[in-house]
């Protein structure tokens, strides 16, 4: 699954979804397969919210394979395809490779630069995978 349009300029799931996308991305991740009315009840404890314009953008994450859709009675139920964790890491791993891809050396060499600033366990993670991927060859 890939997120068409990455905004840089945002925060966090805003980077991948809409504001309303996102809060509904949040509500499901924190649920489990629930229905528009329960989505948009839950909206509703923050703003206004009308029926079909939660329908429409559930369906629309449905159409971006975000969400997947089943019949239950006269109405559906809705879930994420992926929890938060896996899809943050297919979209991470999707993002990294464009930017390998696209600038190579320029980009490794930044994340090289910006790990000084990391913890201890992700450098001792580095060093691990950089071992692992020498054994390899």
């Amino acid at each position: 699954m890939k997120i068409q349009n990455f905004k840089f300029n945002e925060k966090g799931l805003n980077r991948f979804f809409g504001p309303l996308e996102a809060k509904i991305m949040n509500i499901l991740w924190n649920s489990s397969e629930m229905s528009i009315k329960d989505v948009q009840q839950k909206l509703e404890k923050e703003k206004k919210m009308s029926f079909n314009t939660v329908m429409t953008v559930m369906n629309r994450l449905v159409e971006k394979d975000v969400l997947t859709k089943r019949s239950e009675g006269r109405g559906s139920l809705f879930r994420p395809v992926l929890t938060k964790e896996e899809f943050l890491c297919a979209q991470s791993k999707e993002l990294t490779n464009g930017l390998i891809d696209e600038f190579g050396q320029i980009v490794v060499s930044h994340m090289i630069d910006s790990i000084e600033e990391a913890d201890e366990s992700l450098i001792a993670k580095l060093e691990q995978k950089i071992k692992e991927m020498k054994k390899e060859k």
